[in-house]
């Protein structure tokens, strides 16, 4: 198919061939949706070919009228997405085509204009920026809802700091602890994400290379490398590299662990949710919205979806991120095939990481805690979720040996035969005289023996506000 063909297609695009997040429901309808779709794509991809346009302007590469009538021209709106799309099949990038319709708009407005259109330019360069610009976006938007999911964390750490329940480990209760401890430690990760997502938007660079990486189209044309290379960094308001970087992918490579790391954070809180909302704990419950989570043949049924879409967006982005660091592995100058398959999984890394943190928003916000089932599944041992420390407390009586093996065999009673750990404790002739059975209910009384949890809940929120 023609350029021009392709690009006087049909305007509507068959219904079909959209992808409006059907299979994707996470992300579906988040702000981060609009912010990576094709059409913020597109933008991106002019406004880095204004923004050069506009830098040659400033070092007197190209005249300021043309730089104007470029910028003007720049609307992604004004284009054939899709024919676009199909024509990228004919140079195996879209950029190409790009250059062409624009090249037609820019004469339009100034025809004199239109011969400083991708002024020694070439598609990687336009193509990257426009990435570093889309990503720019949605990184942003993904540290607003970082912050909210954090906020919303910091409220049920303090609210809850001595809301006891148990702790888990390999799925069986093991020793209490605190509600307000295990909310401290899920916004601990999703703080953590932050800085690492503040770290990557602060150095999002801009792509300027050339045909080969040495910038020699530009210099042809009059322009000194580096007062370029930092104009163009002025008008995106990216960062300068100090080399290009076609083939070196560290930014995208970073991008991708960022990534991964965020949907992580908040995808163990989806784990954790799902595992606490069980019938049989029942510990926490989603927010509660009419219709949600309705179960098409159980009507009783309320499912955790909010959880279940991040879990879902979490699973995926780290083979999606693992896709992009190695793209990494790029030959020569410039890369047939390693550089092109970033493209698409640099975008769902973007949109399902930033689906999932804007669900967690909600689910947080939201999340309804159930202090009361959590005292009921502290009972549920009879006291043996304290066994560590009846160790502790009768090692100084018996010996650590002796005393964990007294442990082991009253657990066992009690599993047999029932009641509480405390009586067949009571029953052992070797504590005879030596405990009284008030002290072993209280050595057996789960919700005084957290350790430190309220101090480190404590500590975790102000060490933040210190910092």
């Amino acid at each position: 198919m023609s350029e021009s063909s392709a690009v006087t297609a049909g305007k509507a695009a068959d219904r079909h061939i959209l992808d409006t997040g059907l299979l994707s429901p996470v992300r579906a309808g988040t702000p981060v949706e609009r912010a990576v779709s094709d059409a913020a794509w597109m933008q991106a991809m002019l406004d880095a070919e204004a923004a050069l346009a506009r830098a040659q302007a400033a070092i007197d590469v190209v005249p300021p009228s043309a730089a104007e009538a470029i910028t003007i021209a720049a609307q992604a709106d004004r284009l054939d997405l899709r024919a676009l799309a199909v024509h990228a099949r004919e140079s195996a990038n879209p950029v190409v085509g790009l250059v062409g319709v624009l090249t037609r708009a820019v004469s339009a407005v100034d025809p004199a204009a239109a011969e400083y259109v991708h002024h020694g330019s070439t598609s990687q360069d336009i193509f990257d920026t426009a990435a570093m610009l889309v990503a720019r976006n949605a990184l942003r938007l993904l540290r607003t809802d970082l912050a909210r999911v954090a906020d919303a964390l910091a409220g049920l750490a303090r609210e809850h700091r001595d809301t006891v329940l148990p702790g888990r480990t390999l799925a069986l209760q093991a020793v209490p602890t605190t509600f307000g401890l295990k909310a401290a430690g899920w916004r601990q990760l999703v703080l953590d994400a932050d800085a690492r997502v503040a770290t990557v938007l602060s150095a999002l660079p801009v792509s300027l290379g050339g045909a080969a990486g040495t910038l020699a189209g530009y210099v042809e044309y009059g322009a000194e490398a580096e007062r370029l290379v930092s104009a163009f960094a002025t008008e995106t308001g990216l960062r300068a590299p100090v080399l290009p970087w076609h083939t070196l992918r560290t930014p995208v490579a970073d991008l991708a662990t960022v990534l991964a790391h965020g949907a992580g954070a908040v995808g163990k809180i989806a784990v954790d949710v799902q595992s606490l909302t069980r019938t049989e704990v029942g510990e926490v419950i989603e927010p509660q919205v009419p219709g949600r989570g309705s179960s098409s043949a159980m009507p009783h049924k309320r499912n955790p979806v909010l959880a279940t879409l991040i879990r879902s967006a979490a699973l995926q982005v780290p083979a999606l991120a693992s896709v992009l660091t190695q793209c990494m592995l790029t030959e020569d100058e410039r890369s047939a095939g390693a550089w092109h398959a970033e493209w698409q999984p640099l975008r769902e890394c973007l949109r399902l990481t930033g689906g999932a943190v804007h669900t967690a928003v909600e689910l947080t916000e939201g999340l309804v805690v159930r202090p009361e089932r959590m005292r009921a599944n502290l009972g549920l041992t009879g006291g043996q979720i304290v066994a560590e420390r009846l160790v502790a407390a009768l090692a100084p009586l018996l010996g650590k040996a002796a005393a964990r093996d007294l442990l082991t065999r009253a657990a066992g009673a009690a599993q047999r035969y029932g009641g509480p750990l405390a009586d067949q404790l009571g029953l052992a002739p070797e504590l005879t005289g030596r405990i009284t059975p008030a002290e072993l209910t209280r050595l057996c009384d789960p919700t005084s023996y957290v350790g430190a949890a309220s101090e480190l809940v404590e500590r975790s929120l102000r060490t933040d506000t210190e910092g």
